[in-house]
């Protein structure tokens, strides 16, 4: 029977082997105190945390996430560990709530490996803290139990250290918030979240399975805001509203980003076809909330990306249990010299084996059950994907037109596990760009990069950059979306050739010093404008020559060409640029920056890293899945990017612009 615990209350522990489960609404970084009798942390060495993932008995998530799973052998612990403490905190100078308060209660349970609930505890009542003791594991008499704390701290992890007497508080602390702040420069944003009460059509009929075959709980609300690897804003089901741009007669300029509605639509989704009986309903395009068929995809894509996140995390968590199960039987034979050898032991021995067959094959037919819905609802969502969305090769590019509003959001790529490799699931980013990309031609970052030497990797990350960039000149409404190219060596040339031909660069890649030194000072003098403009409330009074349109700055070959100067103003476009309408792509390696040392190390983590080859970097927000994602490139020997181009600069011909 699960004991719901309140502050303070206590409960015993039937078992030592445990998984403490975290659920939250935003990304919160989730770690481990060992205490000696008086509580005391004797060191570094006694803290499991995301730089430093495990400790005797104890194995922590490595990154921020949403929800997390922390594995507990309290069997292991050394003697003089008396006190297990279970840490929850906020990441720091990542964006998202910044405070406790701000979000949504934690939730964290105790739980069997099998998945039974043995104790939980909602930690209410935190106000500005940002990092806050959730539970203690504490031994007492030889037995061990679990207390609820939920004391906090508002000043963050390194007051939570120092109050458990750790001398080197405030250098862990930096150092933690260093690792999270790397981790999710590596991450996927968060979905927006689902209506209350909001039920898919896969959801309601097949639903997931948790460990051992058992039905799995409903699915928690997605991640509200800011996460792995999302800005600030990124959060919510809303309008494709525009982010910037002014009116004929000289309005203000909104470079803001676009509101969000958060109200319910007007009409509910499309219904789904009568299910047959004993078979799931059918999958249909569009089946979750939105106020238009563009929001609703975007959301329907979302949340089958949350569907194979939990199921396959149901599925490793079954697997595991089978596992640990086995191991423990099987020592269970050896420790006694009575049944070590012998038919006994044989017997025993196949058994266990027996078991865990059973229960890895059982917890395989659920997992591929809920895979073959996946799949039936991919096959239809793919098809119906308006160009935003769509891979280059789908055939809704044959009749496409430029668009009169800005799209809600911006296909990059697409997404896939290991355990179904041929389901993917198309990796969507939020417009108004929040925050930049960083295509990375590095060839000792990639895992499948053996395939190719340096200059075929760059010349592939370079393709990536044009891809994308052509994607979001083609999304944007006529003249509201300009790029700008600086590839100091010309090394680039092949792959911009598409841009080139087709006109839509208003200026000539720059090259050398000279060139990188004035299109750098053109584009801050810019950011710094309308930044004045804006925050004295007098956007009418910017230059008529200004360009107002959103603006996207591909560096190619970084550092190659940039001195200090250049690279402090990339800095500052990176940070500042966003806000006011300049976006920022780099093809680099960062080995090649080197010379820049951690000086450069915030301008890596405040970009999104994508890749030219498929590579399995990406996290999910909710139990931190390795994703491999794969870029969304033009199929060879396609003309489909030239054709959209000039269909692009016709039409910014046609409005004069």
């Amino acid at each position: 029977m699960t004991a719901e615990l309140v502050r303070g209350q206590n409960h015993p522990l039937p078992q030592t082997r445990l998984e403490i489960r975290v659920s939250a609404g935003h990304p919160i970084v989730a770690g481990v105190t060992l205490g000696d009798e008086q509580g005391t942390v004797r060191g570094t060495e006694w803290v499991a945390h995301p730089a430093a993932p495990q400790l005797p008995g104890i194995d922590v998530p490595k990154q921020a996430a949403a929800d997390h799973r922390l594995a507990v052998d309290l069997g292991a612990m050394p003697e003089d560990v008396h006190r297990v403490n279970v840490l929850l905190a906020l990441p720091t100078g990542v964006g998202g709530p910044t405070r406790f308060g701000a979000m949504p209660a934690p939730f964290i349970a105790a739980t069997g490996l099998d998945g039974t609930e043995v104790a939980s505890y909602t930690i209410t009542d935190l106000d500005s803290e940002s990092a806050v003791v959730a539970l203690e594991l504490y031994r007492r008499q030889g037995a061990w139990k679990v207390r609820a704390v939920g004391q906090g701290y508002a000043g963050g992890l390194a007051a939570m250290l120092q109050d458990q007497g750790l001398s080197e508080a405030v250098e862990l602390a930096a150092r933690i918030n260093d690792a999270i702040a790397r981790g999710m420069a590596r991450s996927v944003a968060p979905p927006p979240p689902r209506p209350e009460g909001e039920g898919r059509v896969r959801t309601a009929t097949a639903g997931g399975s948790g460990p051992m075959g058992e039905p799995a709980a409903a699915p928690q609300q997605a991640p509200a805001g800011t996460a792995a690897g999302a800005a600030p804003g990124s959060g919510g089901p809303g309008s494709a509203g525009s982010a910037s741009g002014g009116s004929a007669s000289g309005g203000s300029v909104n470079y803001q980003h676009p509101s969000r509605r958060t109200s319910a639509p007007p009409t509910p989704p499309p219904a789904a076809p009568p299910a047959q009986p004993g078979q799931p309903a059918q999958p249909v395009a569009g089946d979750a909330s939105g106020w238009t068929m563009d929001e609703r995809l975007y959301n329907q894509v979302w949340g089958m990306f949350e569907d194979l996140a939990r199921t396959t995390a149901a599925y490793r968590s079954a697997v595991d249990f089978a596992d640990s199960r086995m191991e423990k039987e099987l020592d269970g034979v050896l420790s006694d010299p009575r049944t070590r050898f012998g038919p006994a032991a044989d017997a025993a021995r196949a058994e266990a084996r027996t078991k865990h067959t059973a229960l890895v094959e059982q917890a395989r037919a659920a997992l591929d059950r809920d895979l073959a819905q996946l799949a039936a609802e991919t096959e239809v969502v793919e098809p119906a994907l308006p160009p935003a969305f769509a891979r280059w090769d789908s055939p809704v590019w044959h009749a496409y037109q430029v668009p009169m509003e800005i799209p809600m959001a911006l296909r990059l790529g697409e997404l896939h596990l290991p355990e179904r490799s041929d389901l993917r699931i198309p990796m969507l980013v939020r417009l108004p760009l929040e925050r930049g990309l960083w295509i990375d031609s590095g060839r000792d970052a990639l895992s499948d990069a053996a395939m190719a030497d340096s200059g075929e990797l760059r010349r592939l990350a370079a393709d990536t950059a044009v891809a994308h960039a052509a994607r979001l000149l083609a999304v944007y409404p006529a003249g509201e979306f300009t790029v700008h190219v600086i590839d100091p060596a010309g090394s680039a040339a092949g792959s911009l050739a598409p841009l080139l031909s087709s006109g839509v660069l208003r200026e000539p890649p720059a090259s050398g010093a000279q060139g990188v030194s004035a299109m750098l000072a053109g584009l801050t003098r810019r950011v710094d404008l309308v930044q004045m403009a804006v925050r004295s409330g007098a956007t009418d009074a910017l230059p008529p020559d200004l360009d107002i349109a959103e603006q996207l700055l591909i560096v190619n070959d970084f550092p190659h060409g940039f001195d200090d100067r250049a690279v402090t103003q990339l800095r500052y476009l990176a940070d500042e640029g966003p806000s006011v309408g300049v976006h920022l792509m780099m093809v680099a390696d960062r080995q090649d920056a080197q010379a820049y040392g951690p000086v450069l190390d915030p301008l890596w983590r405040s970009l999104l890293r994508v890749t030219p080859v498929p590579d399995d970097h990406l996290a999910d927000p909710w139990v931190g899945h390795a994703w491999t994602y794969e870029p969304s490139l033009v199929p060879a020997g396609s003309q489909v990017v030239e054709q959209v181009l000039t269909q692009v600069v016709r039409a910014r011909q046609s409005y004069g612009r």
